[in-house]
């Protein structure tokens, strides 16, 4: 296996797991009967788009590193409002 495919494969995998956050949402929603976006929805996101990233990088695609880069600060800013959010609920839980 050369290069191209193992960059081939990295793609993929990180289409994988981008895709994959829809499929977690969906079901969270369909569980709790109204649309809910889950943690895992911004975890699969965050994967999927820092793997997608370094494919984009590899193939040197302006658009989809613009693309990419954008997300993944809107991923990691959800996760800190999660981890905020979190830590508050336990402080008052107290």
């Amino acid at each position: 296996m050369n290069a191209e495919w193992v960059w081939v494969v990295i793609g993929l995998l990180g289409q994988a797991l981008f895709s994959a956050r829809f499929l977690v949402q969906w079901i969270a929603s369909e569980r709790a009967k109204r649309s809910i976006i889950p943690k895992a929805f911004w975890l699969f996101s965050l994967g999927g788009g820092a793997t997608l990233l370094a494919y984009a990088l590899y193939r040197k695609d302006p658009v989809f590193i613009v693309g990419q880069g954008a997300g993944l600060f809107i991923y990691v800013r959800n996760l800190m409002l999660i981890r905020r959010e979190s830590r508050l609920e336990q402080e008052t839980s107290r």
